[in-house]
């Protein structure tokens, strides 16, 4: 259901086609909900038929068609239900730190490449995250100033806090596995001595 509701967020703010809520999935709600093509437009489909969104074709270029989306009153209805209702956590599912747990069978230069690897994707990560900071704090980022034309002003404040909330806590996220992976570079370096 997070990705119906993912989409719906986006659908919040505009109509918009399939390539387009792909494209702005991957650089919004992308962060926080990973989803390929292969599973947006099915879960498109499945919502349009369910009357949760509306889809018209429209022109694209001079001889081919695109599917525009446009949002529902369902399908409002449907996402504030779902921010509305209590999160149900799932079981963890973390690859590395299982593999953490059993570095004592790794080579000592492929434990020490695992937490290298785990650093540096948490660095990428907490580069993407924290220019997303920077973009909500100067102004620059196009699906906010999207969202805030379509919002009341006078939730502008709130809009805008609770995107830094959940970016500010990705980065928390990212500065936390860096600093566990060098802790783990340390352990490897003292049991390897």
């Amino acid at each position: 259901m997070s990705l119906r509701n993912a989409l719906l967020s986006l659908l919040t703010v505009e109509p918009m086609t399939g390539y387009d809520l792909y494209k702005v999935f991957e650089s919004s709600v992308g962060h926080v909900w990973h989803a390929p093509d292969s599973q947006i437009y099915p879960e498109l489909k499945r919502m349009e038929s369910e009357g949760l969104i509306t889809g018209q074709d429209v022109q694209w270029g001079q001889r081919g068609k695109k599917r525009q989306y446009t949002i529902t009153n369902e399908g409002i209805a449907e996402f504030k239900s779902w921010m509305n209702t209590p999160l149900e956590y799932a079981r963890t599912r973390d690859p590395a730190h299982l593999k953490a747990a059993y570095l004592e069978w790794a080579d000592p230069e492929a434990a020490r490449e695992q937490m290298r690897r785990h650093i540096a994707h948490y660095q990428s990560l907490l580069k993407q995250w924290q220019e997303r900071i920077d973009e909500l704090e100067q102004g620059t980022n196009s699906m906010l100033a999207k969202r805030l034309k379509s919002t009341p002003r006078k939730d502008w404040d709130a809009t805008i806090a609770f995107k830094r909330f959940t970016y500010e806590g990705l980065v928390s996220r990212a500065e936390a596995e860096i600093q566990w992976a060098e802790r783990g570079l340390q352990l490897i370096d003292r049991l390897n001595s």
